[in-house]
């Protein structure tokens, strides 16, 4: 059970937020869901592991937020990008963000939990 680590997730779609939600508390995960990333700017997400999935829609707009957001005091927060677009600025977003992950959307499940098991693992990602 992974009940310590909290999964965030920022997407503005709201199917596939719940479908994520559900996805990572089937497996163990706390989830924090939100529809934009500015509801999670405002939150405080809980201590322990913590990992951001989050829909390149959401980041572009906020790209500069995003990159600060996941560089914090409290050290690098892993990034998992899922998009329903696939082109050459999505792409370098994710690379300047430092996204651990890359997923289309309808995204894989088992891929996706693979991912972010992998970006929960300290010193993985060094």
């Amino acid at each position: 059970m992974r009940s310590e680590e909290t999964v965030c997730v920022v997407d503005d779609d709201a199917s596939a937020r719940r479908g994520l939600e559900r996805l990572l508390r089937a497996a163990g995960y706390r989830v924090a869901a939100f529809e934009s990333l500015g509801g999670l700017l405002e939150s405080s997400p809980s201590e322990g592991g913590a990992c951001l999935v989050l829909d390149a829609t959401v980041a572009g707009s906020m790209e500069a937020r995003v990159h600060e957001f996941c560089s914090g005091k409290s050290g690098r927060l892993p990034v998992i990008f899922v998009t329903a677009s696939d082109d050459p600025k999505t792409r370098e977003m994710a690379r300047e963000i430092g996204a651990v992950g890359f997923f289309h959307k309808p995204v894989d499940g088992p891929a996706l939990l693979d991912a972010i098991a992998w970006a929960l693992v300290p010193g993985e990602r060094e």
